[in-house]
């Protein structure tokens, strides 16, 4: 998939993602050596946007699982097409019944649900398994079979098996914490909050129109909310919103009338808006 690690670096620039050396080496790494790859962070740090980056610059469909409390076997693996089926019985009643039941258990009547989709057809294919820790932690035991051999059994069916294995990515934000068991069968990669440079380089791709020295000053005061105690520091994806607002306003400098207008586009919680206006000193920023 990838010649080298710069190979990595300059094809998800390419698709507008700015990857550190850290990032760019782990992406190799899991295509070298065909190892699912767990990313966790803080949220809106780019881990979602790694998994897509990915697709794009490896021309690859990209399947999506997102988790969420409650997601099962058959929102996870696959299901069987029940209407269909009992449409099927009702055609076939002078049928026996095993005719009818090797015919209504077959893959025209398998639905494919993300997991499952992922290791079926020749087609290259990234999986992104998104917010895995939001996830029952029974869900993560039917992730061990298709993180360690691609496959899945349909007790009906029997075993179906990869034939071209997908890059895999797994996101967590952390709230809870994931199995030794998963883990082990992972690369592992940690996407903090990026060095200022980095978030500068950002900010110039994705709002290209906004004046540098007043992009310049949006990092570092998005730096110095991030080392407030604060219920929700800034993500990247809000350093860029805000980026994108003070465009908007016309903005020609970040001044404390312009701050407190728009501070509701980088702090989520009244809270927090309250402790930055009272501890954000702009001239020392």
């Amino acid at each position: 998939m990838f010649r080298s690690v710069d190979d990595v670096t300059a094809r998800l620039a390419e698709t507008g993602y700015l990857a550190s050396p850290a990032v760019a080496t782990t992406v190799f790494l899991a295509a070298r050596l065909g190892k699912p790859l767990l990313v966790e962070g803080p949220a809106g740090v780019g881990k979602t946007e790694l998994a897509k980056a990915v697709a794009a610059i490896s021309d690859a469909r990209l399947i999506r699982l997102q988790c969420y409390e409650g997601v099962d076997e058959s929102r996870a693996l696959y299901e069987w097409n029940h209407a269909k089926q009992l449409l099927r019985i009702t055609a076939g009643r002078d049928e026996s019944w095993d005719q009818t039941r090797t015919d209504i258990f077959s893959e025209e009547f398998l639905l494919s649900r993300p997991l499952l989709a992922a290791i079926r057809g020749e087609d290259a294919k990234v999986l992104l398994i998104d917010e895995m820790d939001k996830a029952d932690v029974e869900v993560e035991g039917l992730l061990l079979e298709v993180l360690s051999d691609f496959q899945v059994t349909v007790p009906e069916l029997g075993t179906i098996t990869a034939t071209r294995r997908p890059f895999v990515v797994l996101t967590s934000n952390a709230s809870r914490e994931l199995s030794e068991a998963l883990r082990r069968r992972c690369l592992f990669l940690h996407i903090g909050f990026p060095e200022e440079e980095l978030e500068k380089r950002i900010v110039a791709l994705k709002v290209p129109e906004l004046d540098v020295v007043l992009a310049e000053s949006l990092v570092r005061v998005v730096g110095a909310l991030r080392a407030m105690d604060l219920r929700k520091v800034p993500s990247v994806a809000e350093t860029v919103d805000w980026a994108r607002t003070l465009l908007a306003l016309g903005a020609d400098r970040l001044d404390e009338e312009v701050v407190r207008q728009s501070l509701g586009v980088v702090l989520k919680h009244q809270e927090d808006v309250l402790t930055a206006t009272a501890k954000l000193d702009l001239d020392a920023v």
